[in-house]
């Protein structure tokens, strides 16, 4: 009785490991057939890049897995520094100056590099606040010598407007004491704070957030049009499907997402 008892026992567990043992081979080879691909992304495609991700992985399969940072700035999570600690990744979409210095470093792969979309600097006032006028060249001077407080990003915008703009307009002395640059937040979420009285930040960074109204574009004289590009990251573990993403994201597929965010499509690949 026993000697039948210790047979049935050794037959039931022979027969459960021999189909424990496919189960666990068949759940690894479902772990090594899943596609991925990791990519960081700057404020200004931000928006863009959320519904174009999704769309992406629900017409290919290919899991998206998405990080954000400014494309310069002392921040840990500006895009120049994530690199520099070689942090998971395999696409990186930023300013387009800030994309072509991490070319020249190596850190992203030389001839990899696609514009996407056209970003232009937009201005913006708490809501309920009065709308300033920034029609043309001397309402902008007259509206910051008038404003008591005022902020832009650490980011292309904001490194423009602070080193160039405000002294094409002859009033860097007078405008920069009472500004601040923002460094890792929407400027949007600070003038809805009630903290600046006007934010100059990307339209596309200014759309989504609330408690804000954007006046408008700066004028075409003032104005400043920066291209967000994408470029594979030079120790990509995923190439392939870094550069059919990339590729997705440059198509005409999708020219709708990236309007509607409030950027133009660029969509042509760079010269290396």
């Amino acid at each position: 009785m026993r000697a039948a008892s210790f047979s049935l026992l050794f037959g039931l567990s022979l027969f459960g490991g021999v189909v424990a043992a496919p189960l666990e081979a068949r759940k690894t080879q479902a772990k090594a057939t899943v596609r991925e691909v990791h990519v960081v992304t700057s404020g200004a495609f931000t928006a863009a890049f959320k519904a174009l991700a999704k769309k992406y992985q629900r017409e290919t399969g290919v899991r998206v897995v998405t990080e954000h940072g400014p494309s310069m700035g002392d921040t840990p999570q500006a895009i120049p520094n994530r690199l520099a600690r070689h942090e998971e990744a395999d696409v990186v979409i930023l300013a387009r100056g800030g994309l072509d210095k991490l070319v020249e470093q190596g850190r992203v792969a030389c001839g990899s590099a696609v514009d996407l979309g056209l970003s232009k600097i937009a201005v913006a006032v708490r809501a309920g606040a009065p709308v300033p006028d920034i029609s043309t060249t001397d309402a902008v001077r007259a509206t910051l010598l008038h404003a008591k407080s005022v902020a832009w990003s650490d980011s292309a915008s904001g490194v423009y407007i602070q080193s160039t703009m405000l002294d094409r307009l002859g009033i860097a002395d007078e405008v920069r004491p009472k500004g601040r640059m923002i460094p890792a937040t929407p400027v949007g979420t600070i003038v809805a704070r009630g903290e600046a009285e006007l934010g100059f930040q990307q339209l596309s960074e200014l759309k989504p957030v609330k408690g804000i109204r954007i006046v408008g574009l700066l004028p075409d004289a003032l104005q400043k049009v920066t291209p967000f590009s994408a470029g594979m990251v030079s120790y990509s573990t995923h190439p392939g499907e870094a550069r059919a993403l990339i590729a997705y994201l440059s198509s005409p597929r999708a020219f709708p997402i990236i309007r509607d965010s409030g950027l133009e499509p660029a969509a042509q690949k760079a010269k290396p």
